[in-house]
């Protein structure tokens, strides 16, 4: 009956196949141990061992078929149909996904339960009001729930206006500083040492803008996730990147027009002398949160991607690919015209065009020097699953 089922069925990837290869094949082929020059960690580097379509010309299929892989013992029968069905369908396999970015131990979904546990134990139903956190130290801003028209309308990527309902949550009030993102990237007796920090790295990263007090650059999209996981392991309370949606609504902050005089709330191309600024030296937004234009642009959770018409509430593109991740709020490299609340930019390879290491790193963006981010922490807390798929999207390393 099992096999049956499986046979009417396309086989899902992410679902049925890659954990197979993960458990199985991964452990001998993966990116640093690629027996009989093997890699299968990629769709690029697999497909050396795959023939869309046709599973008998699919070393990969007939090395489990015939029993001589995985050495540890042959597959099930429903593990080896599976891997033909799935061949014999095409080999689909989403863009920019890796077996090694999929790959999570039971130890860090374990981790990631206690820390949720933790922090559900510790919540007090306090005001919704604003607070401060000392080491590090960092503010936080109640943005309260409402709806609000995202999108801006005659601009192609900010395109169709839709509305959009979102539920509250605090935001930070100032970008993430190097005083903070150092303690993660350098500091290792904390009691968080189950998150993965960044390794060092191989130029200055403020490239001598300045360290104490400005924003911290030129991080990845993971590396921001994995310093929110360990900031939230750190203090106690779940925090995250923004999502798209909630990064504009705060932005706004229930205007429509933009500043009348940006040089009052932005450091910009015209008024930042060819560097970044401290944090909070210009005016706050009529929520208190500063710098949401200008100094550095500011990674957000989603993919980037074209708008949809319908009404939406609390959305969120949950990337399938590295590229491109949608990043808001324009930098101290840009004209005015793209230090808006609704300017969107898509990341982009070559922020690692210097980047000297191959593959390239999965923790910094050497050629992105406008480019850091700020953590929200939402009102309701997500399941232990939901906290592990903010922080953990499978494709933070490059195909």
């Amino acid at each position: 009956m099992i096999l049956l089922l499986l046979l009417s069925l396309s086989a899902d990837f992410e679902q049925q196949i890659a954990p197979i290869l993960i458990e199985h094949c991964l452990p001998c082929h993966n990116g640093s141990n690629a027996q009989g020059s093997l890699r299968l960690s990629t769709h690029a580097r697999a497909s050396k061992a795959i023939v869309p379509g046709s599973p008998k010309k699919s070393t990969l299929f007939t090395s489990v078929e015939s029993g001589t892989m995985p050495p540890a013992g042959r597959l099930s029968r429903d593990q080896r149909e599976l891997i033909r069905s799935w061949i014999a369908d095409g080999a689909k396999w989403p863009d920019g996904v890796t077996l090694e970015g999929l790959k999570a131990s039971q130890a860090e979904h374990d981790s990631v339960a206690r820390l949720h546990d933790r922090i559900v134990a510790a919540l007090k139903k306090d005001d919704f009001k604003p607070y401060k956190f000392t080491n590090p130290a960092f503010e936080m801003v109640p943005i309260p729930e409402g709806d609000f028209l995202m999108g801006t309308p005659d601009r192609k990527d900010e395109s169709p206006q839709h509305k959009v309902h979102i539920s509250p949550f605090w935001m930070g009030k100032f970008e993430v500083t190097w005083d903070e993102y150092r303690l993660f990237m350098f500091s290792k007796d904390d009691g968080v040492d189950a998150v993965t920090r960044p390794t060092r790295p191989y130029v200055e990263m403020s490239f001598g803008m300045g360290i104490e007090g400005y924003p911290a650059i030129s991080m990845t999209q993971h590396a921001a996730n994995k310093y929110a996981e360990w900031l939230s392991a750190h203090t106690g309370q779940f925090y995250r990147l923004p999502t798209e949606a909630e990064w504009e609504y705060a932005c706004r902050a229930g205007t429509t027009a933009a500043p009348d005089h940006p040089d009052d709330y932005a450091w910009y191309l015209a008024n930042s002398n060819g560097k970044y600024q401290k944090a909070g030296t210009k005016k706050p937004n009529a929520w208190g949160l500063y710098d949401m234009l200008g100094n550095v642009m500011e990674w957000t959770l989603d993919q980037y991607e074209p708008y949809r018409s319908a009404p939406a509430a609390d959305p969120w593109i949950r990337p399938s690919k590295p590229y491109p991740i949608a990043v808001r709020g324009g930098s101290w490299m840009d004209p005015a015209g793209a230090i808006r609340c609704g300017a969107r930019t898509p990341s982009d390879p070559s922020w690692k065009q210097q980047d000297p290491q191959m593959p390239k790193s999965i923790w910094y963006e050497t050629d992105a020097q406008g480019l850091g981010f700020r953590l929200v922490r939402p009102l309701k807390i997500p399941s232990a699953e939901g906290m592990f798929k903010y922080w953990n999207n499978g494709v933070e390393k490059d195909p």
